[in-house]
């Protein structure tokens, strides 16, 4: 039997985790723009169970969650005090300004920081009641996952708030591709 060759490609340069990240967190930050600028801001009241977020919390935790990658990329955590909960501005629109600048700030703070510091240990939960080191790129990968969970969500709220979906990944059925 004749073996074929596989065509390959020569290896592509190395980039840096922080690089990539940056790319990746970026794009996503601008998918998860669009979702919430699509949201009716008179329906931000809107909490599709008892025990669901209001559709103003919950777009919230965008914000609050680039305050938890600030404070792993400075000050750490200090679990022994409580955790601050800020409650949410009142408005759609000031929890998107807040988002966008938070954004700013911690890519900031990423596009400074070397693979090497990237590589250290955070102490964050890793289970109910137990707090683990986690690298900083596992962190930061973990954040950018949650929010791309809450995304999901809030393309649900804005089906319930009879809201058009935009476009996340590919086509929905407000933004047909073709």
């Amino acid at each position: 039997m004749a073996r074929t060759s596989v065509p390959t490609a020569p290896p592509l340069p190395a980039r840096s985790f922080r690089d990539e990240f940056l790319q990746i967190y970026d794009a996503e930050h601008e998918r998860t723009l669009r979702v919430l600028r699509a949201y009716p801001k008179e329906k931000v009241d809107l909490r599709p169970h008892p025990k669901s977020k209001t559709a103003l919390e919950l777009a919230w935790i965008f914000v609050t969650e680039q305050g938890a990658v600030e404070k792993a990329l400075t000050t750490g955590f200090d679990w022994a005090k409580t955790l601050e909960i800020r409650r949410p501005p009142e408005t759609l629109d000031a929890i998107i300004e807040a988002f966008r600048k938070s954004h700013q700030h911690v890519r900031g703070l990423i596009s400074v920081q070397r693979d090497e510091e990237l590589a250290e240990t955070v102490q964050f939960p890793v289970g109910p009641g137990r707090i683990g080191e986690w690298k900083k790129t596992d962190f930061l990968r973990q954040v950018l996952y949650d929010q791309i969970h809450h995304r999901g969500q809030f393309t649900v709220y804005l089906r319930l708030a009879d809201a058009k979906v935009p476009s996340v990944y590919g086509p929905t059925a407000d933004e047909p591709w073709f």
